[in-house]
């Protein structure tokens, strides 16, 4: 029997934070995490001396749970975000939550919030955010003594209202990250770098910024809060990488790569991408990818006084990246055979 959900117009949901009955909780003290539980308690109570407050030892990961055309509650390669998670953490000396305990955390908080998980067909999804941050006093600069591990879900709706359509990027003055630094995880420090450039971006009507190599600001990294993707006239998909090690690893990201390869039958090409590139017209298509919308279609981009539309232009989204999306969102919905095994059942 179908199980009986919140009574919630799902269809209006906007991209925004909703109590749910549980989140779930872990503290570590003493060298060891304890067992960990599900709480209703959404708050947290923290010394006004915690590492977190003072130098920001905080990570974080985000995927989603869908229920399939079947009815089923699944979700989407839990185990590449308890990987990224576990390497964000030892970057920045925080202990690493263990990866079988993550997605067994991640399943027990779905569970315990089966009701939230909208519908098949409604557009919405529950999105799950694990993160961890020093709950322990520090006062000089070194790592904390205690953290805590926590993961929220809520029920969103889609990432864009209105639909998936072309955007615009302005090519950012500033840097999101350091060469050799931090790009490369997922730390809220790196997203505190890309606030004010955002804000400007959005205020001058762009989606978000293309954010350029922080060594030599000559090829393209990422946005504010995704990595980009190009397609060539011949159908290539060309993926940037960073000689700076400052680009964060996305999974949505790996998952696409894998679904261009190995099941629409595309070349793909990774490697650096210079932005000179976008201006001698090697590419005819761009998106921004990440868990929240997939993929984000991009038609333009500006650089100052140098404006930018790809061949697919800002009024309809380009044939590959269509296909690339439809393909990747129908394998997390069950509408697609999963054949790489990524779609993890939860009830």
């Amino acid at each position: 029997m179908p199980m009986e959900k919140k009574d919630i117009d799902w269809g209006s949901l906007g991209f925004t934070y909703t109590h749910t009955d549980y989140s779930y909780i872990s503290n570590y003290k003493d060298g060891v995490w304890d067992e960990g539980t599900l709480t209703p308690d959404h708050t947290v109570t923290l010394s006004e001396c915690a590492g977190l407050l003072h130098y920001c030892q905080e990570v974080f990961e985000g995927l989603k749970a869908y229920t399939t055309r079947d009815g089923d509650i699944v979700c989407f390669r839990p185990d590449q975000n308890a990987e990224r998670m576990y390497n964000s953490a030892k970057r920045i000396c925080m202990p690493p939550f263990p990866k079988d305990r993550f997605v067994k955390a991640v399943e027990e908080v779905i569970k315990a919030n089966a009701a939230y998980v909208p519908p098949f067909g409604s557009g919405a999804t529950l999105y799950i955010r694990p993160f961890m941050f020093a709950t322990g006093d520090v006062i000089g600069v070194r790592p904390a003594d205690e953290y805590q591990f926590r993961i929220l879900v809520t029920p969103v709706g889609p990432y864009y209202k209105g639909g998936v359509k072309p955007v615009k990027l302005q090519v950012s003055k500033f840097d999101r990250a350091a060469p050799h630094g931090t790009g490369n995880i997922k730390a809220g420090l790196n997203y505190a770098m890309s606030l004010y450039p955002s804000v400007e971006a959005h205020s001058k009507g762009y989606a978000d910024n293309m954010f350029l190599d922080p060594k030599t600001r000559t090829y393209v990294e990422e946005s504010g809060g995704a990595n980009i993707l190009f397609v060539k006239e011949d159908g290539t998909l060309v993926v940037p990488q960073s000689f700076t090690d400052s680009i964060l690893p996305s999974v949505t990201r790996r998952s696409l790569v894998d679904v261009a390869e190995k099941m629409l039958g595309m070349k793909v090409e990774q490697r650096p991408v210079k932005f000179r590139e976008i201006l001698d017209n090697e590419f005819v298509e761009a998106g921004m990818c990440g868990t929240a919308a997939v993929i984000s279609p991009v038609g333009e981009v500006d650089n100052d006084d140098v404006h930018y539309v790809f061949k697919s232009g800002m009024e309809n989204v380009g044939p590959v990246m269509k296909k690339l999306r439809e393909t990747l969102t129908g394998i997390q919905s069950g509408e697609v055979e999963d054949q790489f095994g990524w779609v993890h059942k939860i009830c």
